[in-house]
């Protein structure tokens, strides 16, 4: 697996990130080609550590997660977000091998990790909506309007279908989309 570590508002030793390459290494079982892992380590209020890893595959398939400890423990952080990720392919693992990304996940797992599998997704509301030329800040004051927690509009700049949507932090994401190539 290959790492890349950030760090904002902290300097880690080497023995976190060894840590952190030993538990988030284990995950690299379920992949058939090396994933990529992104891990990022901060500390908020109140000496909070937060850990977010992003793992993607190299044919796309990606994995997140977000693992905070109010202790202070990266360790900790890691623990959970190793955990989330784990917990996340085991239950989907079926559905990964053969829907999204074929070959994507050893379809092999030991028996003894399989959860109960989402098998049908109940789609409970269908909406329908003109998608108009819009900037991100027209965006964002339309989603707040409604109150909703994310919006899609067609931005101005380059006319490509974008989303924006509100963030944990209380500050706002911006998603921007690209032709798939």
């Amino acid at each position: 697996m290959k790492f890349t570590f950030a760090c904002k508002k902290i300097s880690l030793n080497d023995s976190v990130k060894a840590y952190a390459e030993k538990k988030i290494g284990k995950l690299d079982k379920y992949f058939r080609s090396e994933p990529e892992a992104n891990v990022t380590f901060a500390v908020e209020k109140k000496n909070r550590c937060v850990v977010e890893v992003t793992l993607r595959s190299p044919d796309g398939t990606m994995f997140r997660a977000v693992g905070e400890d109010p202790d202070g423990d990266m360790r900790g952080a890691i623990d959970s977000c190793e955990q989330q990720i784990d917990r996340k392919i085991r239950k989907n693992k079926t559905r990964l091998a053969k829907n999204l990304r074929e070959g994507s996940i050893k379809s092999e797992v030991p028996e003894e990790f399989d959860l109960h599998e989402e098998t049908e997704f109940n789609i409970v509301r269908k909406k329908q909506f003109a998608v108009k030329p819009m900037s991100p800040e027209e965006a964002i004051l339309q989603m707040n309007l409604l109150g909703h927690n994310f919006f899609v509009f067609r931005n101005t700049e380059n006319y490509a279908l974008d989303i924006v949507y509100k963030r944990n932090d209380e500050g706002y994401g911006l998603i921007e989309t690209t032709e798939d190539k």
